[in-house]
């Protein structure tokens, strides 16, 4: 099953699950629209040809949904028991920190193995490098803001450009540095009003575009805040606010995002052969690990200070 918010990278890893799970003549159903569909006991058979020509596409065959009936006893129950009577061996889960809280939920009530491979955009699971989505959402991200920069340039204006992050701004810091952005707010890092106000007042009089990336969890309240603060204390300065939104959700998933989704497809099953159970797998340093969704769940609060002094330094 998929959960949660999609993530371009999804399907490849279904078809990875799949085709493993084939080869070693494991039977596979696919869950419709996440814990929806395993309390509504929807569910398809999925075989090889059901996975052929899925790779480059965005988005899940498998749909998906954020479920507020999985939130109260009386649904996870109720899941639980159509696993049972489906006689399931064993879950992979393909989703983020959510996702991940419900298989716990779930295994308090099941006992068969759960395996979940880490998707979502926001990069914000302990036990891997990137997420399913994360590579695919912030080269969206940079190619949308090199558009707006031609604008920006054009007419000598600000652009305060909101991307995805309302609990972790990862999506906002790489992006920021890949887009050469002017300033970053993101929710990890205090807002401080009258520094932002000091780099703007102290910009270089030839800087012909100036790009704010701001993460929409950020503690100032959003991009369309920032650009009214701004203009209150900069009045000399032509602003323009654009929200990327769900575009960065969407989309062919980039190369790195389709190998890296097979490997996890791929020993996600083999996890589940081997007795693994209640564990996120992931990738670190180039190798396969394993981390408890107990631990997985719990959000990196603190960026890394190498890359915030990169783009204070880079963006002067």
């Amino acid at each position: 099953m998929t959960s949660g918010g999609d993530s371009p990278g999804m399907n490849a890893c279904i078809r990875a699950v799949v085709r493993t799970a084939m080869y070693n003549n494991i039977e596979v159903i696919g869950f419709l629209k996440g814990y929806e569909g395993i309390i509504d006991n929807n569910f398809i058979e999925l075989k090889n040809e059901s996975v052929s020509g899925i790779i480059q596409k965005g988005g899940t065959i498998l749909k998906t949904a954020r479920s507020a009936r999985f939130m109260q006893e009386e649904g996870i129950l109720q899941a639980a028991k159509n696993l049972k009577d489906n006689d399931i061996d064993g879950l992979v889960i393909i989703g983020g920190d959510g996702s991940f809280k419900g298989a716990i939920e779930l295994s308090k009530h099941i006992h068969i193995p759960i395996v979940g491979c880490a998707g979502t955009i926001d990069n914000d699971l302990v036990g891997t490098d990137f997420t399913i989505g994360y590579d695919t959402a912030i080269n969206t991200v940079i190619e949308a803001i090199d558009k707006i920069r031609d604008t920006a340039e054009s007419h000598d204006r600000v652009f305060v450009v909101e991307v995805m992050g309302r609990d972790a701004g990862l999506i906002a810091l790489r992006s920021a540095i890949a887009s050469g952005a002017e300033a970053l707010l993101v929710p990890e890092i205090k807002y401080d009003t009258t520094n932002l106000i000091l780099k703007i007042k102290n910009w270089r009089s030839t800087k012909s575009s100036k790009i704010i990336v701001v993460a929409e969890g950020d503690q100032s309240g959003g991009a369309f805040k920032v650009a009214e603060m701004i203009k209150q204390n900069c009045p000399e300065f032509d602003i323009r606010v654009s929200v990327l939104g769900h575009i960065q959700r969407g989309g062919n998933p980039s190369c790195m995002e389709r190998v890296n989704a097979s490997i996890v497809g791929f020993n996600a099953v083999k996890a589940l052969m081997t007795g693994h159970k209640n564990e996120m797998v992931g990738i670190v340093n180039k190798q396969v690990v394993f981390t408890p969704f107990e631990k997985a769940v719990k959000h990196i609060q603190k960026l890394n200070n190498d890359l915030e002094e990169l783009i204070e330094v880079l963006s002067s």
